[in-house]
C-alpha cells in the first residue's frame, strides 16, 4: 500500500520534479562554488516552481544558515541541504479525513473548475470504503451541470444523492439532506456549496444560511469546511485561499491537478503563507486518486 501511494505521489509530481529538482540538481553540477550566484540561480527555481517569493526567500535564507552550520564547501551537497530545509518547513503532519467524531458535516467550497464536484465523489468513495454511511447534498444548485455531474459520482461511488432542481434554494437543498442523514443513520454529510467568489456578499450571506440549517437542524454534526483549490493555477490558488478565509473559516484544503502541474511547489507555499493543513491532494483521474497528505512524503517525492 506505501509503496503504491508513493510512486502515485512520485508519478504525479513527475512535471514539478522535471522543472524543479532535475534543475537544481543541473545548477549544482555545473557550480564550482557555493556564492550569491549559486543561491540566485536556486531562487530562480524555486519562484518558477511556484513556491513563492516569500516562501523562496525564507527557503534561501535556511538553506545558507544550514550550509554554514555543515561547513558546506561542495556545491553538489546543496541538494540534500534544500531537501532537508523544505522537509522542516513542511512538518511532521500527516492528513486525515477520518471523523473525529460522528455524525460530521463536510463542507465543500472553491471556485467553479478547480475539481470541486470530482473531489467530492472521491471523497465520498473513501469514506465509504473507510466504513462510513455517506449522504451527498448537491446544493451548488446554480449550475444544473455541478448536479449532474455529482449524480454521475455519487453512482460511481455508490452513496446517496440529496438533491432539488436547478436554481432551488441551497439551505433547502442542506435541509432536506439532513433529514435523509438523520433518517438513514447516516454519518457522514458532504454539502456541494457554490464558489462565486467574485461576489462575497451573496456567498456569505449563502454559506450564512446554511450555517443557520445546520446549527438549527443538526447541532449534534461535527462541523469541518473544505476548500478545493486547482494546483494548476499556482500562486493564484494562494489568492484564492486568503479571499475565501476572509469569508468563512477554513479547516483544510484539498489541492487538485498536482500531476498536471510543473508548479506543484504551491503546496509549500500554502503550508508556509496559510497554516492551512493540506488534507488532500489529487495526483491523478481515477476515483482512488485523491490521497490523504503526508508532508514528510511529499517531500521526499518531490527531490
Amino acid at each position: 500500500m506505501f509503496s503504491n501511494f508513493f510512486d502515485k505521489l512520485k508519478n504525479g509530481l513527475s512535471k514539478t520534479k522535471n522543472n524543479l529538482t532535475e534543475r537544481v540538481t543541473d545548477i549544482l553540477a555545473g557550480a564550482m562554488t557555493i556564492d550569491d550566484e549559486l543561491y540566485e540561480s536556486l531562487e530562480e527555481i524555486l519562484i518558477t516552481a511556484d513556491i513563492g517569493v516569500e516562501t523562496t526567500m525564507e527557503i534561501i535564507d535556511k538553506l545558507r544558515e544550514k550550509i554554514r552550520e555543515k561547513k558546506i564547501k561542495d556545491p553538489t551537497l546543496v541538494n540534500s541541504c534544500l531537501k532537508e530545509v523544505v522537509a522542516d518547513m513542511m512538518g511532521n503532519e500527516i492528513s486525515s479525513i477520518e471523523p473525529e467524531m460522528l455524525p460530521e458535516v463536510i463542507m465543500v467550497i472553491g471556485v467553479n473548475g478547480v475539481g470541486k464536484t470530482t473531489s467530492i465523489g472521491k471523497m465520498a468513495s473513501k469514506l465509504k470504503n473507510n466504513g462510513h454511511k455517506v449522504i451527498v447534498a448537491a446544493a451548488d444548485t446554480f449550475r444544473a451541470a455541478a448536479i449532474d455531474q455529482l449524480e454521475v459520482w455519487s453512482n460511481r461511488s455508490g452513496v446517496d444523492l440529496i438533491k432539488h432542481k436547478e436554481g432551488s434554494d441551497p439551505a433547502a437543498v442542506v435541509f432536506d439532506a439532513i433529514q435523509a442523514a438523520k433518517a438513514r443513520k447516516s454519518d457522514i454529510l458532504i454539502c456541494d456549496t457554490a464558489g462565486r467568489l467574485h461576489n462575497k456578499k451573496n456567498l456569505m450571506d449563502e454559506l450564512g444560511k446554511i450555517n443557520r440549517v445546520l446549527d438549527r437542524e443538526f447541532s449534534e454534526a461535527k462541523k469541518q469546511i473544505l476548500l478545493v483549490l486547482d494546483a494548476t493555477t499556482g500562486q493564484n490558488a494562494v489568492n484564492q485561499a486568503k479571499q475565501f478565509s476572509e469569508v468563512c473559516p477554513i479547516d483544510g484544503i484539498i489541492l487538485t491537478k498536482l500531476d498536471g502541474t510543473a508548479k506543484g511547489g504551491i503546496v509549500i507555499s500554502i503550508k508556509n503563507t496559510l497554516n492551512i493543513p493540506v488534507k488532500l491532494i489529487g495526483v491523478g483521474e481515477g476515483i482512488d486518486d485523491l490521497q490523504e497528505f503526508n508532508a514528510k512524503e511529499f517531500a521526499e517525492a518531490l527531490f
